[in-house]
């Protein structure tokens, strides 16, 4: 009974803390529900997990309200988007040649907003239910993927980019991901990658109620496993990239990766709480595909 009062008290404090503007009861009822389709995502086979990303993200934007009327709200969202933290730290890598793919793009407003300041803009999301009404200029394209595979030519994108998606990729897959996002990408393209930092996690609606990730945040990454994973795949360069509130200055890797080395030494709730302090930022890290020469 402690233990309850303790964790409910925990919740509401957080709750309060970060504005959120659901009640308990909706809180818990959207963890459940995660908890279910991410235990049918980490349970599946690989053959398996190529229609069941599309079919669990429908799912959930059909069964949580919440999220699914957001995606209603994608033109409001666009106006936001100029001068959010978001589009600043994206802005510097774009350029009216660019062509750009946003890879998990969930209501689109990140790519509607590019779409103003590039060529060509495609937007690749797993959910149809998300992007369904969806509309945007000429050179604004949806498209709806498995999850594993780019289905654009090879060499055919100048930058990629996105936001909070690696972490929702079965761990088994994600080499395969960033593969073909490194097969899409012209020589001397940029895959920017925005994730939730492993260390001072969880970021998913388990932070409420537990120390680790059980929702669909299938795996949150560190740096160092980012910078292995990208180099596997082919990158020739990863940068790093730390601030806050759309101000980002790069910063040496190899000290970032040394603090999760010492970090990775300590107890897991100790590590956490001080991660909390050293590295509160997501990770934002970019691989630069070698020129052709």
């Amino acid at each position: 009974m402690i233990s309850m009062q303790k964790n409910r008290h925990k919740m509401l404090s957080m709750m309060e803390k970060e504005q959120e503007q659901r009640t308990p009861e909706q809180v818990l009822a959207h963890y459940e529900i995660e908890k279910e389709l991410a235990k049918r995502l980490r349970a599946s086979s690989r053959e398996e997990r190529k229609e069941l990303y599309t079919k669990i993200y429908d799912e959930f934007n059909q069964r949580i309200p919440f999220y699914a009327e957001s995606s209603q709200k994608h033109a409001k969202q666009v106006a936001i988007m100029i001068g959010s933290p978001q589009w600043n730290f994206l802005r510097r890598f774009l350029h009216k040649e660019t062509i750009f793919l946003e890879i998990g793009a969930g209501t689109c407003a990140i790519s509607l907003t590019a779409a103003r300041f590039v060529e060509k803009v495609y937007a690749l999301e797993v959910s149809e239910e998300i992007i369904k009404h969806v509309k945007g200029p000429d050179n604004f394209a949806t498209v709806l993927f498995d999850g594993f595979s780019i289905p654009l030519l090879p060499e055919r994108v100048s930058v990629a980019y996105s936001d909070q998606i690696l972490e929702h990729i079965h761990p088994e897959d994600t080499l395969e991901q960033i593969k073909s996002v490194y097969q899409a990408l012209l020589p001397g393209g940029l895959y920017v990658c925005v994730t939730p930092n492993g260390l001072n996690g969880p970021h998913d609606i388990s932070r409420y109620f537990d120390f680790v990730a059980t929702g669909l945040h299938l795996k949150e990454y560190t740096h160092t496993e980012l910078d292995r994973l990208f180099r596997r795949a082919g990158f020739a360069k990863v940068r790093a990239y730390i601030g806050a509130s759309g101000f980002y200055i790069r910063w040496p890797l190899v000290c970032i990766k040394l603090l999760e080395g010492i970090l990775s030494f300590l107890p897991l709730h100790l590590s956490k709480a001080i991660a909390r302090v050293l590295l509160p930022w997501d990770i934002r890290m970019v691989g630069v595909k070698a020129k052709r020469f």
